[in-house]
């Protein structure tokens, strides 16, 4: 399953991204972000299961803004995982 996520309080703009049936990360890409970043982001998560990526990310703030791109993306995976 593909989805898109639209962030909020990052400066990244979406995530797309690709969970297959027993729920193993395939693909992560962000749109926008810090790109260095956001694409390390992403490789550590493929091939990762989504409930453990989600326990990893959960929580990491930058800058004061109480969310994050990591963040964004495990509130992503939890809403793609809600539909499946």
């Amino acid at each position: 399953m593909t989805y898109t996520y639209k962030t909020k309080g990052v400066c990244s703009r979406a995530i797309t991204l690709e969970i297959d049936g027993d729920h193993t990360i395939k693909s992560v890409a962000f749109a926008g972000g810090c790109n260095g970043n956001t694409q390390g982001v992403a490789k550590l998560a493929v091939g990762m299961r989504a409930e453990d990526v989600i326990a990893r990310l959960r929580g990491i703030n930058c800058n004061g803004r109480g969310t994050s791109c990591p963040d964004q993306l495990s509130n992503a995976i939890e809403e793609a995982l809600a539909i499946m």
